[in-house]
């Protein structure tokens, strides 16, 4: 049985991601900090609740802890846990707003990769997806035509870009590892609120993020990709 985490799993993407990979067979731990909805989404899910605060160390620590007596070990780690600053003028940023958004966008994957990766370590074919964004990318928000062109999110897009740069490096440094990031799309979530014409369901934004979930050991590693293939860094 595929031993599968999920960070920010109780609500949108990531409970999307985690009621895909129990069809398909894992066994789910749902990271949620907050216990009670954590506890009412695992129970609806048929997935198991490890409570888990990517801000907070000691938070991460006691799960791992956790998810090594349950278990002993941890096949894929999917970093989904992420927040989203708002429509905030580029004028009106700070550098308190951007230290807040970087606490869970890209110290959060980091804090969650460093303390898990022995328990990956025990895994035969352990995965890591950390779930970025095309506002991430270079290549896309400079395409006029992309929708992300006409986005001005200096703290949002750099924090996905941050992870873009972690995806590459980690996979350098731990080849034993097949570490990808993911765009799963302009998604309808709590995240940005935004719902309507031209922006998918959370059962087409899992998608991709299932698809790299469940790579095999012969899988890329390294990459960013949405549905439709290969992005630009």
């Amino acid at each position: 049985m595929t031993i599968t985490l999920v960070t920010g799993a109780n609500k949108g993407l990531g409970r999307e991601t985690a009621r895909r990979l129990i069809e398909a067979g894992h066994t789910v731990y749902i990271g949620a900090r907050d216990a009670g909805r954590g506890h009412a989404a695992a129970a609806e899910l048929g997935a198991r609740l490890l409570l888990l605060d990517v801000t907070d160390n000691a938070s991460v620590d006691t799960a791992v802890a956790e998810l090594t007596r349950r278990e002993g070990r941890l096949d894929v780690l999917i970093n989904n846990a992420g927040i989203f600053e708002g429509m905030v003028k580029p004028e009106d940023v700070t550098a308190a707003d951007m230290g807040r958004i970087y606490e869970v966008n890209v110290f959060g994957p980091v804090r969650v990769t460093h303390a898990f990766l022995p328990l990956l370590r025990t895994s035969d074919s352990p995965v890591v997806v950390n779930v970025s964004s095309g506002l991430g990318s270079f290549g896309v928000v400079t395409d006029p035509e992309r929708h992300e062109y006409g986005f001005a999110l200096p703290i949002y897009a750099s924090s996905k870009a941050a992870v873009n740069m972690l995806t590459v490096q980690y996979a350098k440094a731990f080849p034993d590892l097949r570490i990808n990031a993911v765009e799963p799309g302009f998604t309808a979530t709590d995240l940005h609120g935004m719902s309507g014409a031209g922006i998918q369901g959370v059962e087409e934004g899992a998608e991709m993020i299932v698809r790299l979930a469940t790579i095999g050991p012969d899988g890329p590693v390294g990459t960013f990709s949405d549905r439709a293939g290969p992005l630009p860094w």
